[in-house]
């Protein structure tokens, strides 16, 4: 039984790991410009990008099979919600 991520899982990945990067280039970009406004138009920007290159890395690994393990399980062993 093979797994991957699903689209939504990795869209969630991508916001928590935004989220994170974002407040750190803000606060280099801040203590570097001394400008809110520049500050907020680098970190704005660059995080656009990089999320969508994110994504996208992220989408390309999961269809590589390189380091995955397969795992079986018996739906008798799984216990219901």
């Amino acid at each position: 039984m093979a797994y991957s991520d699903h689209h939504k899982r990795s869209i969630a990945k991508t916001i928590g790991y935004l989220a994170l990067v974002v407040a750190s280039d803000y606060i280099v970009t801040l203590i570097i410009t001394r400008q809110y406004g520049l500050s907020f138009s680098i970190t704005f920007f660059s995080n656009l990008v990089s999320a969508i290159i994110y994504f996208i890395h992220e989408r390309a690994w999961n269809k590589i099979h390189w380091g995955k393990t397969k795992i079986e399980i018996d739906i008798k062993d799984v216990t219901p919600f």
